[in-house]
């Protein structure tokens, strides 16, 4: 087709558009573009929301939005909210009178001292009595508090981030992460060879850079600019703050009905944007340790990365897999396991602030690291979130890994792993509990069908149990520790008192929480929670 046919059919269109549009006004012609434009761009706003929240959270978020709009109910609903605000902060508030906000006109020398001690008699009773917080046994003056206590006050001066001034703790901390890889399968052929890491501040500094890394990595190698993960819904909320500060969309899918992550719900979100998904060994609220061969597959067959939470289980699993106990595969000798992260500070028995990052190989974990150039400073380059570092707490865990040794770490678990039987067969024979799933490991969760359990853990507290307080389904935990071993029965005998007493006395007890765990577990509007949670944090300092 020539040159001259094309011009004439142009003008063909060109003449009969024309004689169609000038029915129109001009202003009308200009305004009806706009406005699909327009309404294009709030259409895709929509179903942008509803891919980020999902159609019911969507649909109850325009909803709530629209009652606020009604005159009154907004103020009354602020009213209400600030009403529970202010009974989560009440017992707070009266302890913070007389704090200081300045600094002593004098100093008071070595006789701080004295003002700590009198500080920390007035914290609540730990020993035996905490769900997991406290994982040494004996008291703060029993051998091994004493030689971390001695470690950390021996370091309380370095920072690793001095490599060539304190090189005592950056061969600590090569030696902690080296041993954690080992009893974590490096040294199983499955596992690459290269596995390696960092330590942090605790598990969830651990996550976050486990996140930061394997979207970073992913971009690399897929070139993927809008990362999303998939995480069951008993994984740890480090996952929820990872997905806040690195701007990666997360997807949170149901478990099964053994309260296992759900393989094939995470293989139905898993799409060209997936980074990462995420199994635990094991999962926090019920101490169930996930299919991570399953997962492992499926991050293998897809060429995505996959990252296991051992924090509890990193220094118990091993050493109750030696001991006997049927332990699911769970570390780096799974084909498909990119990066784990293990606390130090729980089971390992070190300092508060001790836990290991671990990836398979050096091209992933470099994704971890900052390195800027282009500083007045100087050139810097820092392996974690923190730029400097207690020395003193890497120099406090690998006093504690070293002076308990296998051996020790043995012995710790065989007494944690057969009180946690006992507490479990203890529940067990309660008729109005139930124990939530098969734990694999030292947590044991519960609830009731019959009986208010967060009733149930307000006269537990009032007993001086400090225990967690779960949800989908309303539960409570107790995460057993060497301080629980010598006192299991008396829990089971305050446990069935507590049960007794909400039995024959139904109803929330005069400053116990059940209303407010209650009341936010049947909130539609999980934004309303949200809030409730900002709030109280807000208020607190």
């Amino acid at each position: 087709m020539d040159s001259s046919v094309l011009t004439s059919h142009f003008n063909n269109f060109r003449t009969a558009a024309n004689s169609f549009l000038s029915q129109y006004e001009p202003l009308t012609l200009v305004l009806v573009p706009l406005f699909s434009l327009f309404l294009a761009n709030v259409i895709r706003s929509f179903f942008s929301v509803i891919h980020d929240k999902g159609l019911k959270a969507t649909v109850l978020g325009f909803f709530m939005s629209f009652i606020k709009l009604i005159p009154g109910v907004k103020s009354y609903i602020a009213a209400e909210k600030q009403k529970v605000v202010d009974k989560l902060q009440s017992d707070g508030k009266s302890k913070r009178d007389g704090w200081k906000t300045e600094l002593p006109s004098t100093g008071l020398g070595t006789s701080v001292l004295e003002k700590m001690s009198e500080e920390k008699r007035k914290d609540a009773v730990w020993q035996g009595k905490c769900s997991g917080t406290v994982y040494i046994g004996g008291s703060e003056s029993s051998a091994h508090f004493s030689v971390i206590n001695e470690a950390c006050s021996m370091f309380a001066h370095t920072n690793p981030l001095h490599l060539d001034v304190f090189q005592s703790v950056v061969r600590f901390e090569a030696e902690v992460v080296a041993m954690t890889a080992t009893l974590l399968g490096s040294k199983e052929k499955t596992s690459g060879g290269q596995i390696c890491g960092n330590m942090t501040s605790g598990g969830t500094e651990s996550i976050l850079l486990a996140v930061k890394s394997s979207r970073d990595y992913m971009k690399s190698k897929k070139g993927i600019t809008r990362p999303e993960m998939i995480i069951p819904e008993s994984g740890h909320s480090a996952y929820d703050k990872a997905a806040h500060y690195f701007n990666i969309k997360l997807w949170r899918v149901p478990v099964s009905k053994n309260f296992q992550a759900d393989v094939k719900a995470i293989r139905r979100h898993i799409n060209k944007n997936t980074v990462l998904i995420v199994g635990s060994s094991p999962g926090f609220p019920h101490g169930i340790v996930d299919p991570i061969e399953e997962l492992g597959q499926l991050a293998s067959n897809f060429g995505i990365c996959f990252h296991v939470d051992l924090c509890l289980g990193g220094f118990v699993l091993p050493f109750a897999r030696e001991l006997g106990y049927h332990i699911p595969p769970y570390d780096f000798s799974v084909k498909g396991v990119t990066s784990i992260s293990a606390d130090v500070h729980k089971y390992g028995l070190a300092p508060k602030g001790t836990s290991i990052v671990l990836y398979r190989n050096h091209e992933i974990r470099k994704h971890q690291f900052v390195a800027v150039t282009e500083w007045s400073g100087g050139l810097y380059v820092s392996p974690t979130i923190a730029g400097s570092r207690p020395g003193s707490l890497i120099a406090g865990a690998w006093a504690a890994m070293m002076s308990l040794g296998k051996a020790g770490y043995l012995e710790n678990t065989k007494a944690i792993m057969e009180g946690s039987k006992r507490l479990q067969k203890g529940i067990e024979e309660i008729p109005e509990l139930f124990i939530i799933g098969k734990p694999d490991m030292t947590i044991v969760a519960f609830g009731s069908n019959v009986l208010d359990i967060f009733e149930v853990n307000d006269i537990m507290s009032s007993k001086g149990w400090h225990l967690n307080a779960l949800q989908r389904p309303n539960s409570i935990h107790i995460c057993v520790t060497l301080q629980h071993v010598p006192v299991i029965d008396d829990f089971i005998k305050d446990l069935k008192e507590s049960v007794n007493t909400v039995k024959e006395n139904p109803g929330p007890i005069s400053g116990g929480l059940a209303p407010i765990y209650g009341a936010a577990g049947k909130m539609p509007d999980r934004g309303m929670v949200q809030e409730l949670l900002v709030d109280f944090m807000d208020g607190t300092c």
